[in-house]
């Protein structure tokens, strides 16, 4: 959808005109792990003593699980958060799931995933690995999942908010502000830049 402007203040702007609903759609960054550290905590518990799995087998698939999660940050960024359906219809969708965002990037309170849709999405991954994997994998994959998402809640939360140091962290941070203020068809990965280096969807280098 086309930008009017882009603020570059923590200020937000109203998309519903219910209360109930715009309260709905802003949340503090620490929420996320509020709701999502104790089911990590819950299947990890599941996976190691209820399961009996062993310490290398947890941590092979944990770690499987968590390189799963930076695709799918990927993909639902690329082609779910930036489709665009046609119509003023698909218009308004999309500005109410990622386009507020690209207007009012450093809105504090609409950075991180609201509940409404990362409890349903997790649900519906959680089921999707259980029915591939089974019920006991699921367990400590699903824990790997989870962390990576919370790890790229938080970090694209940082990202817009903090001032950091490392040369790591700077050019993520440098990674993530082209694509919103100068490419935004490049550039989809926040927690890491991997699969935008696999699919080339990395930022091309201006030439004279």
């Amino acid at each position: 959808m086309a930008k009017n402007f882009i603020s570059n203040k923590d200020e937000t702007v109203r998309m519903f005109r219910s209360n109930f609903l715009e309260s709905l759609s802003h949340i503090h960054f620490s929420v996320p792990l509020f709701i999502f550290v104790p089911v990590i905590i819950y299947f990890s518990y599941k996976g190691l003593v209820t399961y009996g799995i062993g310490l290398i087998s947890f941590f092979l698939f944990f770690m499987t699980g968590l390189v799963v999660w930076t695709l799918t940050e990927y993909l639902l960024h690329r082609f779910v958060f930036h489709w665009l359906p046609p119509g003023k219809i698909g218009e308004r969708m999309h500005f109410i799931f990622h386009g507020v965002h690209h207007d009012y990037p450093n809105d504090s309170k609409r950075l991180v995933m609201v509940p409404t849709v990362s409890i349903p999405l997790a649900a519906l991954f959680y089921f999707l690995f259980r029915w591939l994997i089974g019920p006991q994998l699921v367990a400590p994959f699903f824990s790997g999942f989870l962390c990576g998402y919370l790890f790229y809640d938080m970090v694209h939360y940082a990202i817009h908010h903090y001032n950091f140091k490392s040369a790591f962290w700077l050019k993520l941070k440098q990674h993530h502000m082209l694509h919103h203020y100068q490419d935004n068809h490049n550039g989809f990965g926040v927690s890491s830049k991997f699969w935008d280096l696999v699919f080339r969807t990395t930022f091309r280098r201006k030439t004279d």
